[in-house]
């Protein structure tokens, strides 16, 4: 599939990984619809991009504001937004309110965006997911926040499920899955631990931002999970 030409939505554009993959469709060619809750993040990332692109101020928790969202029929969807880690307290501590928050952003969003987006991409003739999940959702390993953990893992098999969409809608969904990554944010964090605790050095952002391009790009890639590990080359997982 072409990215040149393509209109493409990313959600949580308007810093660090979601801005770097907006820019990067960009430059190969797409309108990209920049979707975020933070209207100043994400109007600096349309700047940098410039007339390809145009900002969409949603709060992804909110199924009104997520279809209205989607109703530019995208060809492309990077399901990108996320978070939830450096929220405390987290599970069990936390109330319903804020873990079910965190699945919703984490999950439920890109589920209910990528519901949307399925009968424009089928009415285009076929379309491209690509949902950003993290290595918090793989292994048995503990980690800080359980919600945003288990979300990230069921992001991970929810996209190995939708392979048949490539056969009845003509779309195919991919998931990339980084360790820590070189944003700023990323540097900044791994600079604060002690320098014999700091682990390989980050995923840099255009090696994360290539396997976007390659997901959309490469027909043949369906259902497939894809693992940006910081010590070791990109490794599908299935």
């Amino acid at each position: 599939m072409r990215i040149d030409g393509k209109l493409a939505v990313v959600t949580g554009a308007a810093v660090g990984i979601g801005r770097a993959i907006a820019q990067r469709l960009a430059a190969e060619g797409a309108s990209v619809v920049v979707a975020d809750i933070d209207a100043d993040g994400a109007r600096q990332t349309c700047a940098s991009i410039g007339a390809a692109s145009r900002f969409v101020e949603v709060d992804l928790r909110d199924d009104s504001a997520v279809a209205d969202l989607m109703a530019c029929q995208p060809q492309i969807l990077v399901n990108n937004a996320g978070g939830g880690p450096s929220l405390r307290p987290c599970f069990p501590e936390a109330s319903v309110e804020r873990w079910s928050a965190s699945l919703d952003l984490n999950l439920r969003a890109p589920m209910l965006t990528t519901q949307l987006a399925l009968p424009g991409m089928q009415q285009a003739g076929g379309g491209a997911v690509v949902n950003v999940g993290s290595t918090a959702g793989l292994g048995f390993g503990l980690h800080v926040s359980p919600e945003y953990s288990a979300a990230k893992a069921a992001l991970i098999r929810l996209t190995a499920t939708l392979a048949p969409l490539s056969d009845s809608h003509g779309v195919r969904v991919n998931c990339v899955v980084p360790d820590w990554v070189g944003t700023e944010r990323g540097i900044r964090e791994r600079s604060e631990f002690p320098e014999d605790e700091r682990g390989p050095a980050l995923v840099p952002l255009d090696v994360l931002t290539d396997a976007v391009v390659r997901f959309v790009e490469d027909e043949a890639l369906i259902g497939r999970v894809l693992l940006l590990d910081r010590d070791e080359r990109p490794l599908f997982l299935n």
